[in-house]
């Protein structure tokens, strides 16, 4: 007999919350380019802004204090920005559903290495699960004559999918989820100023419709996502949290399609459904 405590109802909760906030900022970020609102700079910069402004009001509203460490999180917070920027730029050629799905599965193949290099025990089950996920994903990424894709922004939204895997490693640690976040937060904002003096941008844009969407995405779908999701990361094991992220595309589909007008293409339907069976049997457990 299957039995679920309040516990579990809690965790499965803010679960599901973080996977829907984590493939929101993909329609936010969308949105926000294809229409010309904002640059791909600028967006980043006002996402990690209103993302570390949202922190420090709701840690120092909790803690009627500050406090920022100069010695640690450096390169938690580095990965963010390098997560964000890269994530940005990608998303001016591809579009957000196919882009979600090339960002998780490069999250997934990066968190399961991970999880072999921290000997984890790994059951059948979920390699099952694993490999079945990954034909999917491999489904759509196989070269067809109608698939046109810029490889410089797949190559971005790589080394995204990359840096937000060492995110959701490091978060293992998190003791305070609200803490290190806004930390994290702050410290990328840091990192996005000096990218901006050491590149010398000069074609930077933006609008009062792409920062509101930058603020969305900073305030609400990153900040609030990242610490309910830093809350979830110690609560299970890293092989689990790199499988139920492939739940985040499938959910960034379903937006593209009902807010962007993206085609739900019959590859992108298979594919959305072979990962959704993978990541249902990797996680399944009757305990």
């Amino acid at each position: 007999m299957i039995t679920i405590n309040k516990e579990t109802i809690k965790l499965l909760i803010l679960t599901v919350l973080a996977l829907l906030f984590l493939a929101l900022n993909s329609i936010l970020c969308k949105a926000a380019l294809v229409n010309n609102y904002i640059d791909a700079y600028s967006f980043t910069f006002f996402r990690l802004f209103f993302g570390a402004l949202t922190l420090f009001s709701l840690f120092y509203y909790k803690n009627k204090k500050f406090t920022i460490s100069f010695k640690a999180n450096w390169i938690t917070s580095f990965v963010l920005f390098l997560y964000a920027i890269c994530f940005s730029y990608s998303y001016i050629s591809l579009d957000a559903g196919f882009g979600t799905l090339l960002l998780f599965g490069v999250v997934q193949v990066v968190m399961l290495i991970s999880s072999i290099f921290f000997k984890e025990k790994i059951k059948l089950q979920k390699i099952v699960g694993m490999i079945i996920a990954f034909i999917g994903l491999s489904y759509l990424l196989y070269p067809k004559e109608s698939l046109e894709i810029s490889y410089l922004h797949v190559l971005l939204m790589i080394v995204s999918g990359i840096s937000w895997a060492f995110y959701s490693i490091l978060g293992k640690k998190s003791s305070d989820a609200i803490s290190n976040t806004m930390d994290n937060f702050i410290k990328a904002t840091f990192f996005s100023i000096i990218f901006y003096l050491i590149f010398n941008l000069n074609e930077v844009f933006f609008s009062f419709d792409g920062i509101l969407l930058a603020f969305i995405s900073g305030s609400f779908t990153s900040a609030l996502g990242y610490v309910i999701w830093y809350k979830v990361l110690p609560q299970i094991e890293i092989i689990t949290a790199s499988v139920i992220q492939l739940f985040v595309p499938v959910l960034a589909i379903l937006f593209s399609v009902i807010f962007l007008n993206e085609r739900f293409t019959f590859d992108l339907a298979i594919s959305t459904i072979i990962i959704s069976l993978g990541v249902l049997l990797s996680i399944f457990s009757r305990k």
